[in-house]
């Protein structure tokens, strides 16, 4: 079944994960039974730390914080397993946001070689 990312995109907050309401942690830990029961399956997920946390690399260049400034940061990323695109996207609007979005991307497949 084709993959595809599901990117998670909110605005921040001092509190980060502290201030996500209940409500939106619990529809959370709900996803994969409810994307499951849609005939799509989360292969695996991510939540990212706040974005005052990245260091990011520019050629010979490290700076504190995010490669770009946007309103919103990107919270967290998880892989699903769809049909196709149509399906994804109806998966990935199930995602729980508080005020943000998700941008859903297909994956190209890709081996991780063991050094031998």
């Amino acid at each position: 079944m084709p993959q595809y990312a599901v990117l998670i995109f909110e605005r921040e907050t001092p509190g980060g994960v502290a201030d996500i309401p209940p409500e939106v942690m619990r529809a959370h830990e709900e996803l994969p039974a409810r994307i499951a029961e849609l005939g799509g399956r989360i292969v695996a997920g991510l939540a990212l730390e706040q974005s005052t946390t990245a260091t990011a690399i520019r050629d010979d260049l490290l700076t504190d914080g995010p490669f770009i400034e946007t309103k919103e940061a990107l919270a967290g990323i998880f892989v699903i397993e769809a049909r196709d695109l149509d399906h994804a996207l109806a998966l990935a609007r199930l995602t729980p946001i508080v005020s943000g979005g998700v941008e859903v991307r297909p994956l190209i497949g890709f081996e991780i070689l063991e050094p031998s």
